[in-house]
């Protein structure tokens, strides 16, 4: 009996050290801490969906929210988030980056204030300071916004906050922010005690752009584990719009003590929805008509022609 029991445990050790063998490493890079915007990644990690691709994915929080797409140009990583905007500038900087899929494919960025500070309208900014996470992206939102409203950044005073978006508003530190999610910083800073209100880039000013973008280093777009990758990601994407629920408690699980908490809570239920159904699918009029707006403002030097950065992966 001794025996037979050594043996289905040697068996089972072996089985296993296979499997994890036969599982190819992939690195994804976030594009800020885990939180709701996250989920359909930490799902099809937690639920098995890219086990089953054959794939061993490793989730990784950024020390600095701007270098994950340069890293992954750099080839020190096999996927980052990146938003619309900033890939377009990215691209015309020349970093070789190509758009493989679409996590949400509308905008959750905005312009937040404090209720209680006086600013009612983009105009009451001038003169004011105003805080950002990612430079480029955010303060090309910016620019074209206050442009909506007669003013310009020289109105303004941009100041680097890093993480520390609601954090810079309720010490008094910015009069704004710019980059903070309507899902998410709304929410913290409610629980907080301190009501604020956003103002949407999509209405003041700039066309709607894609929130969240998958990219790759130019030509890994073909390699098999990227269609794999985004096969687990549809997974996880149906998954969680049929439950919900459930899906939440399999989101928490990735960090509990981080991630169970009431401002998580608010913000997956206004998050899940929005996750793109098929990440594969690509906007080309989206794509386009944001690179045309950035274009005749001055914000990249040519327009890129749309093949040479963004694809649809086959299935």
């Amino acid at each position: 009996m001794k025996k037979t029991r050594q043996f289905y445990t040697a068996l089972f050790s072996l089985t296993f050290a296979l499997s994890a063998q036969a599982n190819e490493k992939l690195t994804m890079l976030i594009d800020w801490f885990v939180n709701p915007v996250h989920a359909d990644i930490v799902i099809a990690k937690q639920k098995g969906f890219f086990e089953q691709q054959g794939l061993d994915v490793e989730i990784i929080e950024p020390t600095d929210p701007s270098m994950p797409p340069k890293l992954v140009a750099a080839g020190q990583a096999d996927i980052s988030m990146d938003f619309q905007p900033q890939l377009i500038m990215h691209v015309d900087q020349g970093l070789p980056l190509m758009r493989i899929g679409t996590m949400v494919a509308t905008p959750f960025t905005s312009l937040v204030v404090l209720k209680d500070s006086g600013i009612n309208s983009l105009a009451d900014l001038k003169g004011k300071k105003i805080g950002y996470s990612v430079s480029g992206f955010e303060d090309t939102i910016l620019s074209s916004m206050l442009e909506s409203a007669g003013l310009s950044l020289k109105d303004v005073q941009l100041i680097n906050v890093n993480f520390a978006l609601s954090q810079s508003l309720l010490s008094k530190q910015v009069d704004a922010v710019i980059g903070a999610y309507r899902n998410f910083e709304l929410h913290e800073l409610a629980l907080e005690g301190h009501p604020a209100q956003a103002f949407f880039p999509e209405q003041n000013g700039v066309p709607s752009f894609e929130e969240l973008t998958l990219v790759v280093k130019k030509g890994r777009e073909t390699d098999p584990k990227i269609a794999k990758f985004l096969t687990a990601l549809e997974q996880a994407t149906v998954y969680m719009k049929q439950n919900p629920e459930q899906a939440w408690q399999d989101f928490v699980s990735f960090k509990p003590k981080e991630l169970d908490n009431e401002l998580n809570r608010l913000a997956w239920n206004d998050t899940y929805p929005a996750f793109a159904d098929n990440p594969r699918e690509l906007n080309k009029d989206r794509y386009n008509k944001v690179a045309e707006f950035m274009l005749q403002k001055g914000l990249i030097k040519t327009l890129p022609a749309l093949e040479s950065y963004t694809t649809e992966v086959p299935r």
